[in-house]
């Protein structure tokens, strides 16, 4: 009888597991444009008042995530599995535009992204949200009803 029941626990948290492992691809999506959002603001600021080197800037992140080890290694395909063909390009082009010309017209070039960076970080904390408790929901179902076939 213990038996059982603790095989049946150990079922249903083992599916549940699965199902918050499954929702990862969504949480690091989010994370990743939180991430890009918070270095956008910091770099306009950094372009309209302190003008300072991005090498400077750059050894200033202590920041962990996805997207800061892109800045790190600037340059480069990015390989991130939770993004898709389009979303990586958007991301090597904004990468490439870092630097690139002067003030100004990065100035403009990064403000004219702030609203669709901050239109992806709202869609995929949306999405994050959304299925990161689908997944769950599902995990635990699927390992009620796997319990329910094995008893």
């Amino acid at each position: 009888m213990w038996l059982k029941l603790l095989l049946s626990a150990l079922i249903i948290a083992f599916c549940t597991l699965l199902g918050y492992l499954a929702s990862s691809k969504y949480r690091s999506r989010r994370a990743f444009y939180a991430q890009m959002y918070a270095f956008n603001e910091r770099y306009l600021n950094e372009l309209a008042f302190s003008r300072r080197s991005l090498k400077e800037l750059f050894g200033e992140i202590g920041e962990e995530g996805d997207f800061y080890d892109l800045l790190k290694r600037r340059g480069g395909e990015v390989k991130l599995s939770y993004l898709t063909e389009q979303e990586r390009k958007e991301c090597e082009d904004y990468l490439n535009m870092l630097g690139a010309g002067d003030s100004f017209s990065q100035s403009n070039y990064f403000t004219a992204k702030k609203q669709a960076i901050e239109e992806k970080k709202s869609e995929s904390e949306r999405a994050a949200r959304d299925h990161q408790s689908l997944y769950l929901k599902l995990g635990l179902l699927a390992g009620l009803a796997f319990v329910i076939l094995i008893i």
